[in-house]
């Protein structure tokens, strides 16, 4: 097979290759072929290629290194060609760029010609032009037109361009003549003006009405009104009386009046009045928030008066559309952020004046828990009507100021006030609510609830011993306060908001306010309640004695009424006169009956605990007789009946054995359970003996 370079061509398989090889070499097929396998004739002929394989490499390679040679020499060449064709470039772009100035020199020059020549012949195509124009004026003011351009139907456009040319020399010659003349009447205007000539300005005012300028002589008037008008402290007085003043002037000079009249007050409020607006407001508004809304308030008060005093004036068909336009064009930017800036001004303030209070007190605000935690100890202590957790001292601070009241009240008042001058409309019941909500925040939450949670916790137990009941003066402090924050919301509150569906959020608020305090109030009264009757058990226990209605020597009992019974009649007579100042109205009976019933439970039950000989029942006899006139101090029909049935009962304890039946079947005794009497009748000493209990069987 003779080797060639056409062998090695793509795709090239060298396995495939050297198979062709073998299979065209004799003996070197298989053994399985025609002839024989001979390894050795492979051998040799695969020798003998590898041979020609590298002559034809050598071949190839001087081949290649010939061409290779052939193109660094071409290159070479054309590396030459290029750089002379560059220098060739090179000197013709030069040609060019001379070339190109020559051009722009000749055109310059040629140029320059044409102006000269131009600035020639202009003048005198003017001049002529000008003479033909004024050949056909001269036909005009002859009244007879010879011109064949204006007899010659076919030059219409020419004559058309002739009349539109001279139409517009006499408008210019007469335009100057009208300034000069209206400007001469506009002088004359402004010193009669001066002068104070009535007359002499209502003539002029005429005759200026038919010119241009007519408007630029109510300029004039209206700014020469206002020089040295202003001259007292109070700008709004001053322009009332300025108004006053032109508004009769007006009415003899000038044929329509109220536009005069209109337009004097429109220069007044967008230049007079809104200078003087923004130099009040801006010199505060980041500074003093207080006095910015005090000085927003005032200006915008007495612009508002002042335009209802202007009113009174002839000023066009919708004079009260126009005064509130004006208005609005001086404080729309100040009024869009109003709401926002009162609102952060009496939050900062009503917080700064609870800190003053507490800081004052040197108190620290202790944080008072919300959420379910502590709505599930609220459930617990109102169940079991026990504080949780020790009990705090207050030293007998209610931590209720009036004056903390007054001035929130007052803030938040003036705070009503300016929302109902200063709000839209339509936005006042909505402005109206976020205020008292503020309101209800720092005043109920903040001030008066903080001080009933403090007031609970500072409630001792039933089983305390000479507790202080401090929580009475917060009920009435909190009573005073309530009545104010009533009153604020009625008064201020109720006007704004009547009328809108905001009122059902305020009054529901409110119901939700009362509700939270009226549940406190009531836990605390009833447990100051329970450590009264703590404080008379305490009495009770401590002071009545066994011997006391057992006396030794029963012919030898000098006293009235036992100790206890002074000592805890004496403590509610206290208690009743803590609740008659603490309480009005109808909470008054409803606390006192609650105390009476539970004070009478008391006494009923400690009764029994003791047995009573006859001159014993007798002695209890006479206590509860002065148990009866402390419940008179209650002024309760209900606590006075209990007393009197107690009394009674007592009855049983000295009454003769054979008159018990009659006594039981009395009018006070005859409607109570037998059992109860029974009890009674058992507390006797002589009750076995007597053989007492036969009576109730």
């Amino acid at each position: 097979m003779a080797t060639t370079a056409q062998l090695f061509e793509e795709p090239f398989d060298a396995d495939e290759y050297i198979e062709r090889l073998a299979w065209r070499t004799p003996g070197g097929g298989s053994k399985g072929g025609a002839e024989a396998f001979d390894p050795k004739k492979l051998l040799e002929e695969f020798v003998n290629h590898i041979e020609e394989l590298k002559q034809l490499d050598e071949r190839i390679q001087r081949k290649v290194e010939k061409l290779e040679q052939q193109c660094h020499r071409e290159a070479k060449e054309f590396a030459h060609k290029v750089q002379d064709l560059q220098r060739s470039n090179q000197v013709a772009f030069q040609h060019f760029q001379e070339l190109d100035e020559h051009i722009s020199y000749v055109a310059t020059k040629v140029c320059h010609l044409g102006d000269q020549l131009e600035g020639v012949n202009t003048p005198r195509q003017r001049a002529v032009e000008a003479q033909r124009l004024m050949t056909y004026f001269n036909e005009f003011l002859d009244g007879e037109l010879r011109s064949d351009v204006f007899n010659n139907p076919d030059k219409i456009k020419e004559a058309a361009d002739i009349i539109q040319k001279l139409h517009l020399i006499t408008c210019v010659y007469l335009k100057g003549k009208y300034h000069d003349l209206e400007r001469q009447l506009i002088q004359e205007f402004t010193a009669a003006q001066r002068r104070g000539e009535i007359g002499r300005m209502r003539e002029l005012a005429a005759v200026l009405l038919h010119f241009k300028g007519y408007a630029h002589c109510v300029d004039v008037y209206i700014k020469q009104c206002q020089e040295g008008a202003y001259m007292r402290n109070d700008v709004f007085e001053d322009i009332a009386i300025l108004c006053q003043r032109v508004n009769k002037q007006v009415g003899e000079v000038f044929c329509s009046p109220e536009t005069v009249m209109a337009k004097l007050i429109q220069s007044i409020f967008e230049n007079r009045i809104q200078a003087h607006v923004k130099e009040r407001l801006e010199e505060t508004r980041h500074s003093d928030v207080e006095q910015y809304l005090k000085n927003l308030y005032d200006l915008y008060s007495r612009t508002t008066a002042l335009a209802a005093k202007l009113t009174d004036f002839n000023l066009g068909s919708d004079k009260h559309t126009f005064l509130s336009k004006l208005i609005k064009n001086i404080f729309s930017c100040y009024l869009e952020s109003y709401i926002d800036m009162e609102r952060q001004y009496l939050q900062n303030r009503s917080g700064l004046i609870l800190q003053r209070y507490y800081d004052s007190k040197n108190h620290q605000k202790r944080p008072v828990g919300t959420g379910s935690m502590q709505e599930l100890k609220e459930r617990i202590r109102q169940r079991t009507n026990r504080p949780l957790g020790s009990s705090i001292d207050t030293h007998g601070e209610t931590f209720l100021s009036q004056e903390v009241v007054v001035n929130l009240l007052q803030e938040t008042r003036h705070a009503f006030e300016r929302c109902n001058k200063l709000s839209d409309p339509a936005d006042l019941p909505k402005n109206a609510f976020s205020i008292f909500l503020l309101l209800v925040e720092y005043l109920c939450v903040d001030h008066i609830d903080y001080a009933l949670e403090i007031g609970l916790s500072a409630i001792p137990s039933p089983d305390a011993k000479n507790a202080n009941l401090y929580f009475l003066d917060v009920v009435q402090q909190a009573n005073t306060i309530f009545h104010l924050f009533d009153k604020q919301f009625n008064d201020h509150l109720m006007p704004l908001i009547s009328s809108s569906p905001k009122l059902t959020e305020c009054l529901h608020k409110k119901k939700e306010v009362i509700e939270q305090m009226e549940v406190k109030l009531d836990t605390g009264i009833d447990r100051t309640l329970n450590c009264m009757i703590g404080q008379m058990k305490h009495i009770l226990v401590t002071e009545q004695k066994k011997t006391d209605f057992k006396p030794e020597d029963e012919n030898n009992v000098m006293i009235q009424y036992t100790t206890a019974c002074s000592k805890v009649c004496a403590y509610v007579s206290k208690q009743v006169e803590r609740v008659r100042r603490s309480m009005d109205g109808k909470n008054v009976d409803t606390v006192l009956t609650e105390l009476g019933v539970r004070f009478h439970r008391l006494i009923h039950e400690h009764l029994q605990q003791f047995s009573y000989s006859s001159m014993g029942g007798m002695l209890a006899i006479c206590d509860v007789a002065e148990y009866r006139r402390s419940a008179k101090d209650f002024r309760v029909p209900l606590v006075l009946q209990l007393f009197d049935t107690l009394h009674a009962l007592c009855n049983l304890l000295v009454v003769a054995p054979d008159n018990l039946k009659q006594v039981c079947s009395g009018e006070q005794l005859t409607n109570l359970d037998r059992n109860l009497l029974h009890a009674f009748v058992q507390l006797r000493v002589d009750y076995r003996s007597a053989r007492l209990g036969r009576h109730f069987s």
